[in-house]
């Protein structure tokens, strides 16, 4: 039985991977023609030539034929799948007809506030009942919603971090049993995987707010399909570990700019990957960057599900990373004010 699983897995990935590696070259050719393109400005988007949008759609369509094809749809699944194609289409309309900020975000809410009423909020903590979990789990929609969006700013950034986050939340439901929701996120992670090949340095393609909003959504909400009480009582604090970066993206973001007194929707250059380039690192250093601390992530949260390590060593490991990023950040940020 496990194997004919892990066969149908493997086949849907791949089924996943070619097919939006056959979409993404014909989304390119359509965002060329609709004028979709990413200029550079010299402060946020640095590349040197305009990049064609539309990847994210590229990626939407390719993760959802694969889904009508394979995947046995129930009513969470279905409802997942509503929610972030509104967000898709809200992306969509920004990156077409440039949106101001706080319409996206009422948009934005108005889709969290559907997913809570399909039932997708944290049930499991045990210290908190729905008064709290209902707007803490609306807080969490949002900030990985809009973590995804305000990482994307470099070549494969966000599409590496998606990768990290959905390979480490497929092998998760893997290990406890949850097939269909490995399935599910095996073929997410063939359709990422086969973008980050055209999105990779130099991309020739972006995600475009389509596709940051979608997938921000996404794993901002796949977190509640999972069973983490059944795993470990503290379980529901993993999608903090493995979507550390996201988060502390936005929160940095937020610190930064209301110090500054720019207002934290503004764009500005106080990405952790314009510190670093300006700092001297290159596009696949930051990768590899991101990719390792990822992976370390992706330690710590299976051996806290697996009940290797306490709450207490889970804390000291993780606020050590933690401590390492935001140090490795602050030093390429001084470095760039003199």
């Amino acid at each position: 039985m496990a194997f004919v699983f892990i066969l149908k897995l493997t086949l849907s990935f791949f089924i996943s991977f070619f097919l939006t590696l056959y979409l993404v070259p014909l989304f390119s050719k359509i965002a060329y023609k609709l004028g979709v393109l990413d200029k550079p400005d010299g402060k946020v988007k640095l590349h040197e030539k305009p990049v064609p949008y539309l990847g994210g759609v590229a990626v939407y369509f390719g993760f959802l034929t694969t889904l009508a094809l394979v995947f046995p749809f129930d009513n969470k699944i279905t409802f997942l799948l509503i929610g972030s194609t509104l967000l898709l289409f809200i992306g969509l309309i920004d990156d077409l007809l440039q949106i101001k900020p706080y319409q996206k975000f009422f948009w934005q809410t108005i889709t969290a506030l559907c997913f809570l009423k399909a039932g997708l909020y944290l049930k499991e903590a045990f210290f908190l009942d729905n008064f709290w979990s209902i707007p803490l789990s609306f807080l969490w929609i949002l900030t990985i919603i809009n973590a995804f969006n305000l990482v994307d700013v470099m070549d494969g950034l966000a599409t590496t971090l998606a990768t990290c986050a959905t390979f480490t939340f497929m092998l998760l439901a893997f290990l406890f049993g949850q097939y269909q929701l490995a399935l599910l996120l095996a073929i997410f992670l063939g359709a990422l995987l086969a973008f980050l090949w055209y999105n990779r340095p130099p991309a020739s393609i972006y995600l475009g707010d389509a596709g940051s909003l979608f997938i921000g959504g996404f794993l901002g909400t796949v977190p509640f399909l999972f069973n983490w009480s059944s795993y470990t009582p503290l379980g529901f604090i993993i999608p903090i570990i493995v979507l550390a970066i996201p988060i502390l993206e936005i929160t940095t973001l937020i610190l930064i700019r209301t110090y500054k007194k720019i207002p934290f929707y503004n764009g500005s250059p106080d990405h952790f990957s314009i510190y670093l380039q300006q700092g001297g690192w290159s596009k696949y250093e930051i990768l590899t960057f991101v990719f390792v601390i990822s992976g370390l992530f992706l330690v710590l949260s299976l051996l806290f599900a697996l009940n290797k390590i306490s709450f207490a060593l889970l804390s000291f490991l993780f606020l050590t990373l933690v401590f390492f990023w935001l140090i490795t950040i602050w030093n390429n940020a001084r470095r760039r004010s003199f």
